[in-house]
């Protein structure tokens, strides 16, 4: 619509948001609760405007809250709610998810919360102190300090002391106080120093106390003898936010601001711990990522904080920690070199290949202000042995670009100097450079690519030139000059299309055939910071500065989506079976999952005009993992109960084991075939066994008659009566139309019994002839229900077997025979309809996938 005025969007047609990787903890410290029911323990994190819950044993998510207005500022747990400060209202999670109460009442930030049987306590900045009740809301109590004398900066409950709680300070004095009668009890002068954490000696292990430091070191105390046992140095590489024993067990779980947590596990000689079990992200924004492997399933992550690291789409069990770039070994061995000396600087920009990862390294990665690239080996989640660097280097080069071929063979390398050079990854040596002058541009290089036969090296750099490259020769075939210097590339192999993103914030596509642009995009407002294509090459997708993610659509040439976010986005990679998007962005340390609607049903896309205006789309949250045991309260559970049908159309197995009816048509063989060469032999029986009946059920005989019972020539009517339990039941249904009962005592017997009470049924066994009419009804009321389907055929089958000929003379049973045969065949006919098209859905996916 040219000319027309700004048009405002409505979100995203192409996108929605599905989840977000790799967050797991910030800077508030964790809640531990125990769950009597589960007999687990369970530890609640804060993440932004929500609370993250695992089982302890797994660390895997069990749960994620509903968000709040503000940031959660401080968590507490106790056996029935999760307790969450945000700003100045605290509110209490049920099932740790819904909020069921909320508390008003300070005027300042909550900082600090203490539950305490049917209250809770809290603490602002502001100085007051607040003491609730859980159940009403209402305020129970509520203390005033001057900050300038006592800022309160730790709770306490001691054990065994009721209704008292000990306050500490930041200027290091500590008051005892009973919140029942509001008085002050004791004050303590402390050690002129500010208490950060108040935490009473547990008496079910060793005298050890644990403590975390701001540069992540946690210290083991011996506090019997009063002295360090044992240091856990840089278990976190920012400061701990809280530490906690587990309660009966030789665990230890932390949290840091630097999104981790992590479980020791003390079984060490001299006392000291080891890393049990982890869930860890990026401390610092990612910078850079990208799909590794044609399955989708993993993304590659280099962050600010020096480190690279895998993350599933799948589960977080299968993520892994490549860790930080390290200088050589020998360096390691100098005297004088800190823990941060020894690193590397961050990953800039990295490039991978599965082609050949179990052979040899298959990740090559660029570091900020060096010239080195390292070389990272995937299956081991090592660094790689070769750090690949041009002979006669100098200091000031730094390595600005690189692309591995398709064979996983070779890595092409661009520098800030104009260099191009290829390295072997197996040996990790130098094969050559491109350029006459050993320089294949004036200026920097900003990007580096192959085609799939390693045909073609493509290069471009800051002197405004994309120039095409023999791989083999390294000879110069053609260049290009650009409208702008290009601030990066990239090559869809596959389709041939070649994407620069220009510095004057806009697109080239270039056909590596014809080596002509055949593309011009024009419309982000900010720098392009990162380009990824679809997997068919028909979309380019672009991220900037502008927060904008737009997608150009290639073959019309025009912009069919655009979506805007809070953050601005840094990198952007789409997967090789196109399902997901993924994106990364400034000051964020998760990486982003956007599901792609066009797999899942028809999207209309249309083209956008030049001033069409974006709408944000909310970034994804963390979804709890659907494997993992949900986390409840230990109030009254609402249990689920399964229904007895779940649709007209659908049927219900029995579940009762295969051989209570598959073999009811093989009973005789099975007799024959079990008959005993010799008679029994009854064994003896104990004097203290009760004599049972024989059957499934146990049950016990009942008293023998005694000898005048036995004598008297007088029998009874009941002696008389041929009829069975299930012969009575089956003739009371036929009247009031109700089979349940029958059928539940067949459900009882075994095959033996069963064929028993079915040949029972006619007037030779002591039946009659409504009993097979009765049986014949209960059969078309077990099909009409859908439920018991196996067990409805498998007695219809022996019913047949057994009076097919008495049947075959009654009229009545004829009719309703034919009725139920017509059922039959209905029912059948809907499971088969059913059968074939989910056969057919299942043949197509796994064609599509191949």
């Amino acid at each position: 619509m040219p000319g027309g005025g700004s048009l405002a969007g409505g979100g995203s047609s192409l996108f929605s948001g599905f989840r977000v990787l790799g967050l797991y903890s910030n800077h508030v410290p964790h809640a531990l609760r125990y769950h009597q029911k589960h007999r687990e323990f369970y530890l609640v994190t804060a993440i932004g405007k929500s609370l993250h819950t695992y089982n302890v044993n797994r660390l895997g998510i069990v749960a994620v809250s509903n968000s709040l207005s503000d940031d959660i500022t401080c968590v507490a747990a106790d056996r029935m709610l999760v307790f969450a400060a945000a700003g100045r209202v605290v509110s209490a999670f049920a099932r740790n998810k819904e909020v069921v109460m909320c508390y008003h009442g300070h005027r300042q930030e909550v900082r600090l919360l203490l539950p305490l049987g049917d209250q809770l306590i809290s603490a602002d900045s502001g100085g007051d102190v607040i003491v609730w009740d859980v159940q009403g809301g209402d305020v129970y109590l509520r203390l005033h300090f001057d900050p300038n004398t006592f800022d309160v900066s730790a709770m306490m409950h001691p054990s065994t002391y009721l209704n008292k709680v000990l306050l500490g300070s930041s200027q290091g004095a500590l008051q005892l106080w009973n919140i029942k009668t509001s008085k002050l009890l004791f004050t303590f002068p402390g050690w002129s120093s500010g208490v950060t954490c108040l935490q009473q000696v547990s008496h079910d292990g060793p005298p050890i106390v644990a403590s975390g430091s701001p540069q992540g070191h946690i210290a083991f105390w011996d506090l019997e003898r009063r002295q360090l046992v044992a240091q856990q140095r840089h278990a976190h590489s920012t400061a701990v936010a809280a530490a906690t024993f587990l309660h009966g067990e030789p665990l230890l779980v932390t949290n840091g601001a630097d999104n981790a947590i992590k479980v020791w596990i003390f079984d060490q000689e001299g006392g000291g711990a080891r890393l049990l079990r982890s869930r860890q992200g990026h401390s610092a924004p990612p910078t850079t990522i990208h799909h590794h492997g044609n399955d989708g399933k993993n993304i590659l992550s280099a962050g600010q904080d020096g480190t690279l690291q895998s993350f599933s789409t799948v589960h977080e069990r299968f993520n892994k920690n490549l860790g930080h770039g390290q200088f050589s070994f020998k360096a390691k061995k100098k005297k004088g070199l800190s823990y941060e000396e020894l690193r590397l600087p961050a990953i800039t920009v990295f490039s991978s290949a599965a082609a050949r990862q179990s052979d040899w390294d298959g990740i090559v990665a660029c570091h900020r202000g060096r010239l080195a690239t390292t070389t990272w080996n995937y299956q081991r989640c090592t660094m790689g042995a070769h750090h690949l660097q041009p002979p006669c280097p100098r200091r000031e080069d730094i390595a600005t670009a690189v692309d591995i071929t398709s064979c996983g063979n070779f890595a092409v390398i661009g520098s800030s100097c104009g260099r191009v050079d290829v390295y072997n990854l197996q040996s990790g040596l130098h094969r050559g450079c491109y350029g006459d002058s050993q320089k294949a541009h004036s200026g920097a290089v900003r990007g580096v690519a192959t085609d799939t036969l390693n045909q073609l090296t493509l290069t471009a750099g800051s002197d405004w030139l994309l120039k095409f490259w023999r791989f083999k020769t390294r000879k110069q075939e053609e260049q290009l000059k650009l409208n702008a210097a290009p601030a990066s590339m990239i090559l869809h192999r596959d389709s041939g299309m070649l994407a620069l993103a220009l510095d004057d914030f806009t697109l080239l596509v270039v056909d590596i055939e014809t080596r002509r642009v055949v593309r011009k995009f024009a419309g982000h407002h900010g720098n392009i910071n990162d380009m990824t294509f679809s997997p068919d090459g028909r979309w380019l997708v672009t991220v900037a500065m502008d927060c904008t993610i737009r997608t150009w659509d290639l073959p019309s040439g025009c912009l069919v989506d655009c979506f805007m976010v809070a953050m601005a986005p840094v990198g952007v990679s789409m997967s090789p079976t196109g399902d997901f998007l993924a994106t990364a962005h400034i000051d964020s340390l998760g990486v982003y999952l956007w599901t792609n609607k066009s797999l899942c049903g028809p999207v209309g896309l249309r083209p956008l005009p030049t001033d069409y205006q974006p709408a944000v789309e909310v970034l994804p949250g963390v979804t709890a993992d659907e494997s993992e045991q949900a986390v409840t309260s230990e109030e009254a559970d609402d249990a689920y109960e399964s229904a007895d049908q779940l649709g007209a159309e659908l049927v219900t197995l029995s579940l009762l084991p295969e051989s209570r009816w598959k073999c009811l048509l093989h009973l005789d063989d099975i007799k024959r075939k079990n008959k005993p060469v010799a008679p029994p032999v009854a064994a003896a029986a104990a004097p203290f066994f009760l004599p049972t009946v024989p059957g499934l059920t146990p049950q016990f005989t009942l008293p023998t008659a005694t000898k005048q019972e036995t004598q008297s020539k007088v029998l009874g009517w009941g002696l008389l009566s041929q009829r069975s339990e299930f012969s009575s039941a089956l003739e009371s249904a036929l009247d009031s139309g109700s089979f349940d009962r029958p059928v539940r005592l067949l459900k009882d017997c075994g095959p033996a019994a069963l064929s028993v009470e079915l040949t029972c049924l006619t007037s030779e066994g002591g039946g009659a002839s409504s009993l097979l009419l009765a049986f014949i009804y209960m059969i078309d009321s077990m099909l009409a229900s859908g439920r018991d389907f196996d067990l409805a055929h498998a007695y219809l089958a022996l019913f047949l077997k057994l009076h097919l000929h008495s049947l075959s003379q009654h009229a009545v049973a004829m009719a309703a025979l034919i009725r139920l045969s017509t059922r039959l065949e209905a029912g059948w006919a809907e499971l088969r309809a059913s059968f074939d098209q989910s056969l057919c859905l299942l043949s197509y996916t796994k064609s599509a996938l191949l």
